[in-house]
Protein backbone atom coordinates (compact mmCIF):
# COMPACT_ATOMS: atom_id res chain seq x y z
CA UNK A 1 0.00 0.00 0.00
CA UNK A 2 2.55 2.67 0.75
CA UNK A 3 4.82 1.95 -2.29
CA UNK A 4 2.55 4.40 -4.88
CA UNK A 5 3.79 7.43 -2.09
CA UNK A 6 7.09 6.19 -0.74
CA UNK A 7 9.82 8.10 -1.87
CA UNK A 8 7.56 10.42 -3.76
CA UNK A 9 7.85 14.43 -3.45
CA UNK A 10 4.23 15.61 -2.63
CA UNK A 11 2.97 19.00 -2.32
CA UNK A 12 -0.09 18.94 -0.34
CA UNK A 13 -2.52 22.99 -0.94
CA UNK A 14 -3.59 24.48 1.44
CA UNK A 15 -3.76 23.54 5.24
CA UNK A 16 -6.62 23.20 7.36
CA UNK A 17 -9.57 20.46 7.92
CA UNK A 18 -8.63 18.49 5.08
CA UNK A 19 -4.98 19.65 4.58
CA UNK A 20 -3.20 18.58 7.44
CA UNK A 21 -4.91 14.99 8.00
CA UNK A 22 -3.71 14.40 4.21
CA UNK A 23 -0.25 15.54 4.86
CA UNK A 24 0.11 13.59 8.05
CA UNK A 25 -1.29 10.49 6.34
CA UNK A 26 1.27 10.47 3.01
CA UNK A 27 4.21 11.66 5.05
CA UNK A 28 3.14 8.34 7.13
CA UNK A 29 3.36 6.27 3.85
CA UNK A 30 6.72 7.43 3.40
CA UNK A 31 5.97 10.25 1.01
CA UNK A 32 8.31 13.91 0.72
CA UNK A 33 5.66 16.38 2.06
CA UNK A 34 5.84 20.15 1.55
CA UNK A 35 2.62 21.97 2.49
CA UNK A 36 1.78 25.15 0.87
CA UNK A 37 -0.49 27.58 1.91
CA UNK A 38 -1.63 31.53 0.96
CA UNK A 39 -2.48 32.06 4.83
CA UNK A 40 0.43 33.13 7.16
CA UNK A 41 -1.50 33.15 9.82
CA UNK A 42 -1.24 32.62 13.60
CA UNK A 43 -3.74 28.73 13.40
CA UNK A 44 -1.52 28.43 10.16
CA UNK A 45 1.61 28.84 12.03
CA UNK A 46 0.40 26.67 14.96
CA UNK A 47 -0.60 23.78 12.00
CA UNK A 48 2.96 23.79 10.53
CA UNK A 49 4.65 23.73 13.31
CA UNK A 50 2.88 20.67 14.48
CA UNK A 51 3.45 19.42 11.17
CA UNK A 52 6.98 20.47 10.71
CA UNK A 53 7.40 18.26 13.70
CA UNK A 54 6.62 15.20 11.97
CA UNK A 55 8.78 15.76 9.04
CA UNK A 56 7.23 18.26 6.79
CA UNK A 57 8.19 21.36 4.78
CA UNK A 58 5.16 24.04 5.08
CA UNK A 59 5.58 27.25 3.03
CA UNK A 60 3.41 29.92 4.24
CA UNK A 61 1.91 33.17 2.64
CA UNK A 62 4.20 33.69 -0.30
CA UNK A 63 5.75 30.72 -0.37
CA UNK A 64 2.76 29.15 -1.74
CA UNK A 65 4.26 28.40 -5.05
CA UNK A 66 5.03 25.14 -6.37
CA UNK A 67 8.03 23.80 -4.62
CA UNK A 68 10.92 22.70 -7.40
CA UNK A 69 11.08 18.42 -7.50
CA UNK A 70 7.45 18.33 -6.94
CA UNK A 71 6.15 14.91 -8.64
CA UNK A 72 2.31 15.42 -7.23
CA UNK A 73 0.08 17.91 -5.95
CA UNK A 74 -2.46 17.11 -3.23
CA UNK A 75 -5.04 19.90 -3.26
CA UNK A 76 -7.60 20.69 -0.59
CA UNK A 77 -11.29 22.08 -1.49
CA UNK A 78 -10.55 26.14 -1.20
CA UNK A 79 -8.25 26.14 -4.12
CA UNK A 80 -9.65 27.18 -7.21
CA UNK A 81 -8.49 25.16 -10.20
CA UNK A 82 -7.26 28.39 -11.71
CA UNK A 83 -4.76 28.82 -9.01
CA UNK A 84 -1.44 29.78 -10.31
CA UNK A 85 -0.14 26.36 -8.36
CA UNK A 86 -1.92 24.39 -10.43
CA UNK A 87 -1.21 26.46 -13.83
CA UNK A 88 2.44 26.01 -12.97
CA UNK A 89 2.23 21.98 -11.76
CA UNK A 90 0.48 22.01 -15.46
CA UNK A 91 3.08 23.88 -17.07
CA UNK A 92 5.70 21.11 -15.33
CA UNK A 93 3.39 17.90 -16.36
CA UNK A 94 2.65 17.25 -12.25
CA UNK A 95 -0.60 15.89 -12.04
CA UNK A 96 -3.08 17.68 -9.39
CA UNK A 97 -5.47 15.20 -7.75
CA UNK A 98 -7.74 16.26 -4.65
CA UNK A 99 -7.54 14.76 -1.09
CA UNK A 100 -10.72 12.55 -1.94
CA UNK A 101 -8.83 10.83 -4.53
CA UNK A 102 -6.08 10.11 -2.71
CA UNK A 103 -8.35 8.88 0.48
CA UNK A 104 -10.22 6.82 -2.77
CA UNK A 105 -6.67 5.04 -3.73
CA UNK A 106 -5.98 3.91 -0.46
CA UNK A 107 -9.05 2.72 0.61
CA UNK A 108 -7.97 -0.91 0.43
CA UNK A 109 -5.84 -2.80 3.18
CA UNK A 110 -3.42 -5.34 2.37
CA UNK A 111 -5.54 -7.71 4.80
CA UNK A 112 -8.58 -6.64 3.93
CA UNK A 113 -11.41 -5.22 1.29
CA UNK A 114 -11.99 -1.47 1.32
CA UNK A 115 -15.29 -0.70 2.34
CA UNK A 116 -18.29 0.29 -0.28
CA UNK A 117 -19.02 4.01 0.08
CA UNK A 118 -22.44 5.24 0.04
CA UNK A 119 -21.86 9.01 -1.31
CA UNK A 120 -23.63 12.38 -0.68
CA UNK A 121 -23.46 15.66 -2.63
CA UNK A 122 -25.81 18.48 -3.58
CA UNK A 123 -26.53 22.06 -3.00
CA UNK A 124 -28.20 21.82 0.51
CA UNK A 125 -28.93 19.37 3.49
CA UNK A 126 -25.44 17.44 2.38
CA UNK A 127 -24.26 16.70 6.69
CA UNK A 128 -28.27 16.01 7.46
CA UNK A 129 -28.31 13.46 5.65
CA UNK A 130 -25.01 11.80 5.71
CA UNK A 131 -25.73 11.74 9.47
CA UNK A 132 -29.14 10.43 8.82
CA UNK A 133 -27.59 7.68 6.96
CA UNK A 134 -24.92 7.02 9.19
CA UNK A 135 -27.87 6.63 11.98
CA UNK A 136 -29.75 4.31 10.13
CA UNK A 137 -26.67 2.36 8.96
CA UNK A 138 -25.85 1.62 12.70
CA UNK A 139 -29.27 1.08 13.85
CA UNK A 140 -28.53 -2.06 11.44
CA UNK A 141 -26.32 -3.17 13.11
CA UNK A 142 -23.59 -2.18 10.79
CA UNK A 143 -20.25 -1.24 11.12
CA UNK A 144 -19.97 2.58 9.73
CA UNK A 145 -18.82 6.27 10.41
CA UNK A 146 -20.09 9.54 8.68
CA UNK A 147 -17.17 11.16 6.81
CA UNK A 148 -15.52 13.57 4.42
CA UNK A 149 -16.73 17.44 3.74
CA UNK A 150 -18.93 16.66 7.42
CA UNK A 151 -15.68 17.93 9.24
CA UNK A 152 -14.25 13.59 9.72
CA UNK A 153 -11.04 12.88 7.73
CA UNK A 154 -11.22 9.70 5.24
CA UNK A 155 -7.52 9.56 6.10
CA UNK A 156 -8.05 9.03 9.78
CA UNK A 157 -10.99 6.41 8.93
CA UNK A 158 -9.04 4.56 6.05
CA UNK A 159 -5.86 4.50 7.53
CA UNK A 160 -7.11 3.61 11.10
CA UNK A 161 -6.89 0.05 12.74
CA UNK A 162 -11.01 -0.04 13.30
CA UNK A 163 -12.70 -1.99 10.00
CA UNK A 164 -15.84 -0.48 8.66
CA UNK A 165 -18.31 -2.81 6.60
CA UNK A 166 -19.74 0.87 4.55
CA UNK A 167 -19.08 4.41 4.88
CA UNK A 168 -21.36 7.15 4.84
CA UNK A 169 -19.35 10.17 3.07
CA UNK A 170 -20.44 13.92 2.33
CA UNK A 171 -18.54 15.19 -0.65
CA UNK A 172 -18.72 18.72 -1.84
CA UNK A 173 -18.42 19.83 -5.18
CA UNK A 174 -14.69 21.01 -4.94
CA UNK A 175 -13.75 17.63 -3.82
CA UNK A 176 -15.88 15.81 -6.24
CA UNK A 177 -14.15 18.11 -9.06
CA UNK A 178 -10.65 16.82 -7.99
CA UNK A 179 -11.17 13.17 -7.45
CA UNK A 180 -11.86 11.12 -11.11
CA UNK A 181 -11.62 7.56 -9.97
CA UNK A 182 -14.31 7.92 -7.14
CA UNK A 183 -16.70 4.89 -7.84
CA UNK A 184 -19.61 4.87 -4.92
CA UNK A 185 -22.08 1.99 -4.56
CA UNK A 186 -24.70 3.99 -4.24
CA UNK A 187 -24.50 8.22 -4.02
CA UNK A 188 -27.01 10.76 -4.13
CA UNK A 189 -27.56 14.49 -5.75
CA UNK A 190 -30.06 15.60 -3.06
CA UNK A 191 -30.71 19.22 -5.30
CA UNK A 192 -29.27 22.03 -6.96
CA UNK A 193 -28.98 25.71 -6.85
CA UNK A 194 -26.72 28.85 -7.55
CA UNK A 195 -23.53 27.92 -5.40
CA UNK A 196 -20.07 28.59 -5.50
CA UNK A 197 -20.26 29.70 -9.04
CA UNK A 198 -17.06 32.08 -8.23
CA UNK A 199 -14.96 28.77 -7.87
CA UNK A 200 -16.26 26.95 -10.96
CA UNK A 201 -17.18 29.13 -12.80
CA UNK A 202 -20.50 28.51 -14.42
CA UNK A 203 -23.82 26.58 -12.99
CA UNK A 204 -23.21 24.36 -15.86
CA UNK A 205 -19.62 23.30 -14.78
CA UNK A 206 -20.75 23.45 -10.91
CA UNK A 207 -23.34 20.88 -11.96
CA UNK A 208 -20.97 18.44 -13.71
CA UNK A 209 -18.97 18.72 -10.97
CA UNK A 210 -21.84 17.63 -8.58
CA UNK A 211 -22.40 14.75 -11.28
CA UNK A 212 -19.32 13.02 -10.95
CA UNK A 213 -20.82 11.32 -7.69
CA UNK A 214 -22.79 9.28 -10.22
CA UNK A 215 -20.13 7.99 -12.41
CA UNK A 216 -19.86 4.76 -11.95
CA UNK A 217 -22.16 3.51 -9.45
CA UNK A 218 -22.67 -0.35 -8.46
CA UNK A 219 -26.04 -0.13 -7.26
CA UNK A 220 -28.26 2.90 -6.98
CA UNK A 221 -28.25 6.53 -8.36
CA UNK A 222 -30.70 8.66 -5.67
CA UNK A 223 -32.00 11.55 -7.16
CA UNK A 224 -34.95 14.37 -6.45
CA UNK A 225 -37.81 14.05 -8.40
CA UNK A 226 -39.12 17.34 -7.56
CA UNK A 227 -35.49 18.80 -9.23
CA UNK A 228 -34.94 17.74 -12.48
CA UNK A 229 -31.47 19.01 -12.75
CA UNK A 230 -30.38 15.98 -10.31
CA UNK A 231 -31.82 13.49 -12.78
CA UNK A 232 -30.42 14.76 -15.89
CA UNK A 233 -27.10 14.27 -13.99
CA UNK A 234 -27.94 10.04 -13.46
CA UNK A 235 -29.01 10.04 -17.15
CA UNK A 236 -25.37 12.12 -18.36
CA UNK A 237 -23.44 9.28 -15.76
CA UNK A 238 -21.62 5.98 -16.96
CA UNK A 239 -22.19 3.39 -14.49
CA UNK A 240 -22.12 -0.44 -13.46
CA UNK A 241 -24.20 -2.53 -15.94
CA UNK A 242 -27.63 -3.36 -13.58
CA UNK A 243 -27.06 -0.02 -11.64
CA UNK A 244 -30.66 1.56 -11.29
CA UNK A 245 -32.22 5.17 -11.37
CA UNK A 246 -34.22 5.78 -7.93
CA UNK A 247 -36.05 9.00 -7.35
CA UNK A 248 -37.55 10.36 -3.49
CA UNK A 249 -40.20 12.25 -3.66
CA UNK A 250 -42.60 14.15 -1.17
CA UNK A 251 -45.74 13.12 -3.01
CA UNK A 252 -46.89 9.83 -3.69
CA UNK A 253 -43.71 7.95 -4.92
CA UNK A 254 -44.21 5.73 -8.62
CA UNK A 255 -42.00 2.61 -9.04
CA UNK A 256 -38.32 2.94 -8.10
CA UNK A 257 -38.79 5.66 -5.85
CA UNK A 258 -39.41 6.42 -1.92
CA UNK A 259 -42.14 8.89 -0.92
CA UNK A 260 -44.91 10.20 1.01
CA UNK A 261 -48.14 8.21 1.59
CA UNK A 262 -50.28 9.76 4.68
CA UNK A 263 -47.32 10.94 6.48
CA UNK A 264 -45.98 7.62 6.21
CA UNK A 265 -42.68 7.28 4.58
CA UNK A 266 -42.65 4.44 2.05
CA UNK A 267 -40.14 2.77 -0.67
CA UNK A 268 -41.23 1.22 -4.17
CA UNK A 269 -37.83 0.59 -5.32
CA UNK A 270 -36.52 -2.04 -2.68
CA UNK A 271 -39.70 -4.34 -3.16
CA UNK A 272 -39.96 -7.93 -4.88
CA UNK A 273 -43.12 -6.16 -6.80
CA UNK A 274 -42.77 -3.00 -7.75
CA UNK A 275 -45.60 -1.85 -9.66
CA UNK A 276 -47.73 -3.12 -6.50
CA UNK A 277 -45.91 -3.18 -3.71
CA UNK A 278 -44.84 -0.51 -0.97
CA UNK A 279 -42.70 -1.54 2.23
CA UNK A 280 -43.68 1.41 5.17
CA UNK A 281 -40.28 1.90 6.42
CA UNK A 282 -40.96 5.03 9.23
CA UNK A 283 -43.32 7.79 10.22
CA UNK A 284 -43.16 11.66 9.45
CA UNK A 285 -43.16 12.03 13.49
CA UNK A 286 -40.04 9.65 13.79
CA UNK A 287 -38.07 12.61 12.48
CA UNK A 288 -36.48 15.32 14.45
CA UNK A 289 -38.28 17.76 12.02
CA UNK A 290 -41.46 17.68 10.23
CA UNK A 291 -40.15 20.40 7.64
CA UNK A 292 -39.93 19.29 3.72
CA UNK A 293 -36.52 19.28 3.31
CA UNK A 294 -35.84 17.67 5.99
CA UNK A 295 -38.21 14.71 5.25
CA UNK A 296 -36.57 14.68 1.76
CA UNK A 297 -32.79 14.16 3.08
CA UNK A 298 -34.56 11.21 4.88
CA UNK A 299 -36.17 9.75 2.15
CA UNK A 300 -32.52 10.00 0.18
CA UNK A 301 -30.74 8.45 3.14
CA UNK A 302 -33.22 5.85 2.99
CA UNK A 303 -33.01 5.35 -0.53
CA UNK A 304 -29.29 4.75 -0.09
CA UNK A 305 -29.76 2.34 3.24
CA UNK A 306 -32.03 0.32 1.59
CA UNK A 307 -29.66 0.59 -1.51
CA UNK A 308 -26.98 -1.13 0.26
CA UNK A 309 -29.45 -3.58 1.63
CA UNK A 310 -30.64 -2.74 5.22
CA UNK A 311 -33.97 -3.67 6.54
CA UNK A 312 -37.01 -1.09 7.09
CA UNK A 313 -36.95 -1.58 10.52
CA UNK A 314 -33.30 0.09 10.43
CA UNK A 315 -34.82 2.71 8.63
CA UNK A 316 -37.22 3.42 11.42
CA UNK A 317 -35.01 2.91 14.61
CA UNK A 318 -32.03 4.92 12.68
CA UNK A 319 -34.36 8.27 11.58
CA UNK A 320 -35.46 8.06 15.61
CA UNK A 321 -32.35 8.05 16.89
CA UNK A 322 -30.68 11.45 14.33
CA UNK A 323 -30.29 14.44 16.15
CA UNK A 324 -29.65 17.27 13.81
CA UNK A 325 -26.64 19.34 14.50
CA UNK A 326 -27.00 22.62 15.87
CA UNK A 327 -28.25 25.33 13.68
CA UNK A 328 -30.20 23.30 11.59
CA UNK A 329 -33.92 24.28 12.15
CA UNK A 330 -33.09 23.94 15.87
CA UNK A 331 -35.82 25.42 18.24
CA UNK A 332 -34.62 27.50 21.05
CA UNK A 333 -37.56 28.87 22.83
CA UNK A 334 -40.94 29.66 22.98
CA UNK A 335 -41.59 32.44 24.55
CA UNK A 336 -45.30 34.21 24.98
CA UNK A 337 -46.64 31.38 22.55
CA UNK A 338 -44.07 32.84 19.56
CA UNK A 339 -41.59 29.79 18.57
CA UNK A 340 -37.98 30.93 17.95
CA UNK A 341 -36.20 29.07 15.31
CA UNK A 342 -32.33 29.07 14.35
CA UNK A 343 -31.46 27.84 11.15
CA UNK A 344 -28.41 29.98 10.94
CA UNK A 345 -26.71 27.22 8.31
CA UNK A 346 -29.24 28.19 5.65
CA UNK A 347 -26.44 29.94 4.40
CA UNK A 348 -28.15 30.49 0.80
CA UNK A 349 -30.96 31.41 -1.17
CA UNK A 350 -31.91 27.69 -2.01
CA UNK A 351 -31.59 26.56 1.62
CA UNK A 352 -34.01 29.70 3.43
CA UNK A 353 -36.27 29.31 1.05
CA UNK A 354 -36.14 25.29 2.03
CA UNK A 355 -36.79 26.72 5.91
CA UNK A 356 -39.15 29.26 5.17
CA UNK A 357 -41.37 26.61 3.85
CA UNK A 358 -41.33 24.95 6.75
CA UNK A 359 -43.18 27.18 8.70
CA UNK A 360 -46.41 29.79 8.81
CA UNK A 361 -46.66 32.74 9.92
CA UNK A 362 -43.16 33.50 10.01
CA UNK A 363 -40.82 36.98 10.90
CA UNK A 364 -37.88 36.22 9.18
CA UNK A 365 -34.75 37.43 10.29
CA UNK A 366 -32.25 37.66 7.14
CA UNK A 367 -29.35 39.20 5.63
CA UNK A 368 -25.49 39.24 5.75
CA UNK A 369 -22.74 38.28 2.94
CA UNK A 370 -24.59 37.54 -0.52
CA UNK A 371 -22.37 35.87 -2.34
CA UNK A 372 -23.13 37.10 -5.33
CA UNK A 373 -27.09 36.02 -4.45
CA UNK A 374 -29.91 37.59 -5.66
CA UNK A 375 -33.23 37.29 -3.43
CA UNK A 376 -35.90 38.01 -6.13
CA UNK A 377 -37.07 33.90 -6.29
CA UNK A 378 -36.35 33.38 -2.78
CA UNK A 379 -38.66 36.69 -1.72
CA UNK A 380 -41.50 35.55 -3.84
CA UNK A 381 -41.75 32.25 -2.97
CA UNK A 382 -42.19 33.07 0.80
CA UNK A 383 -43.81 36.02 0.39
CA UNK A 384 -47.11 34.98 1.51
CA UNK A 385 -45.68 33.07 4.72
CA UNK A 386 -44.30 36.30 6.05
CA UNK A 387 -45.92 38.23 9.07
CA UNK A 388 -42.65 40.81 8.85
CA UNK A 389 -38.87 40.69 8.37
CA UNK A 390 -35.43 41.62 10.07
CA UNK A 391 -32.62 42.29 8.25
CA UNK A 392 -28.93 42.68 9.46
CA UNK A 393 -25.52 42.49 7.54
CA UNK A 394 -23.53 43.98 4.85
CA UNK A 395 -25.72 42.90 1.79
CA UNK A 396 -29.40 43.04 3.35
CA UNK A 397 -30.41 46.34 0.58
CA UNK A 398 -30.77 43.42 -1.93
CA UNK A 399 -33.40 41.71 0.69
CA UNK A 400 -34.44 44.87 1.39
CA UNK A 401 -35.52 45.95 -2.53
CA UNK A 402 -36.17 42.05 -3.33
CA UNK A 403 -39.41 42.31 -0.40
CA UNK A 404 -40.20 45.40 -2.01
CA UNK A 405 -40.69 44.13 -5.35
CA UNK A 406 -42.74 41.21 -4.56
CA UNK A 407 -43.74 41.35 -0.78
CA UNK A 408 -44.53 45.20 -0.23
CA UNK A 409 -46.87 44.38 1.89
CA UNK A 410 -44.47 42.87 4.70
CA UNK A 411 -43.27 45.13 7.28
CA UNK A 412 -39.69 45.28 7.31
CA UNK A 413 -37.02 46.74 9.78
CA UNK A 414 -33.77 47.24 8.25
CA UNK A 415 -30.77 47.50 11.40
CA UNK A 416 -28.08 49.48 9.50
CA UNK A 417 -25.24 47.89 11.65
CA UNK A 418 -23.02 44.88 11.21
CA UNK A 419 -22.04 44.71 14.85
CA UNK A 420 -22.33 41.49 17.06
CA UNK A 421 -24.88 43.02 19.11
CA UNK A 422 -27.11 43.85 16.03
CA UNK A 423 -28.47 39.88 16.37
CA UNK A 424 -29.88 41.10 19.77
CA UNK A 425 -31.60 44.46 18.49
CA UNK A 426 -32.91 41.92 15.49
CA UNK A 427 -34.56 39.43 18.07
CA UNK A 428 -35.80 42.31 19.96
CA UNK A 429 -37.49 43.92 16.60
CA UNK A 430 -39.15 40.51 15.41
CA UNK A 431 -40.34 40.12 18.59
CA UNK A 432 -42.28 43.74 17.96
CA UNK A 433 -44.05 42.16 14.58
CA UNK A 434 -44.50 38.39 15.96
CA UNK A 435 -47.95 37.48 17.31
CA UNK A 436 -48.99 34.54 19.35
CA UNK A 437 -48.70 31.45 17.23
CA UNK A 438 -45.86 33.03 14.86
CA UNK A 439 -42.21 31.62 14.52
CA UNK A 440 -39.45 33.62 14.37
CA UNK A 441 -36.87 32.09 11.94
CA UNK A 442 -33.18 32.74 11.63
CA UNK A 443 -32.85 31.80 8.30
CA UNK A 444 -30.00 34.52 6.41
CA UNK A 445 -29.83 33.37 3.00
CA UNK A 446 -26.19 34.90 3.46
CA UNK A 447 -23.19 34.27 4.88
CA UNK A 448 -22.23 35.31 8.14
CA UNK A 449 -18.80 36.33 7.75
CA UNK A 450 -19.41 39.89 7.96
CA UNK A 451 -20.40 39.98 11.45
CA UNK A 452 -19.30 36.45 12.93
CA UNK A 453 -16.93 34.50 13.10
CA UNK A 454 -19.15 31.38 11.17
CA UNK A 455 -22.70 30.61 11.20
CA UNK A 456 -22.21 28.92 14.50
CA UNK A 457 -21.87 31.88 16.02
CA UNK A 458 -24.27 33.78 14.34
CA UNK A 459 -26.84 30.76 15.60
CA UNK A 460 -25.39 31.21 18.94
CA UNK A 461 -25.98 35.12 19.51
CA UNK A 462 -29.36 34.71 18.33
CA UNK A 463 -30.14 31.49 20.70
CA UNK A 464 -28.38 34.06 23.44
CA UNK A 465 -30.67 36.72 22.67
CA UNK A 466 -33.91 34.42 22.53
CA UNK A 467 -33.02 33.25 26.15
CA UNK A 468 -32.22 36.87 27.52
CA UNK A 469 -36.16 37.70 26.56
CA UNK A 470 -37.61 36.29 29.32
CA UNK A 471 -35.81 33.63 30.90
CA UNK A 472 -38.60 32.15 33.46
CA UNK A 473 -41.26 32.12 30.30
CA UNK A 474 -39.33 30.39 27.59
CA UNK A 475 -39.86 27.01 27.14
CA UNK A 476 -36.64 25.05 25.99
CA UNK A 477 -36.49 22.11 24.15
Amino acid sequence: MTSQYAGRRVTVAGLGVSGVPAARALRGLGALVTVVNGSDGERQRAEAAELEALGITVRLGDGATLPEGTELVVTTPGWKPTSPLFEAAAQAGVPVVGDVEVAWRLRAKQDRPAAPWLAVTGTNGKTTTVRMLAAILEAAGLRTAAVGNIGVSLFDVILGEREYDVLAVELSSYQLHWAPSLRAHSATVLNLAPDHLDWHGSMEAYAADKGRVYEGNQVACVYNVADPATEELVRAADVAEGCRAIGFTLGTPGPSQLGLVDDILVDRAFVADRQRQAQELAEVSDLASPAPHNIANALAAAALARAYGVPPAAVRDGLRAFRPEAHRIEHVATVDRVDFVDDSKATNTHAAQASLAAYEPVVWIAGGLAKGATFDELVSASASRLRGAVLIGADRALIRDALARHAPQVPVVDLDRTDTGAMSAAVQAAVGLAEPGDTVLLAPACASMDMFTNYNKRGEAFADAVRALAPGRAAHE
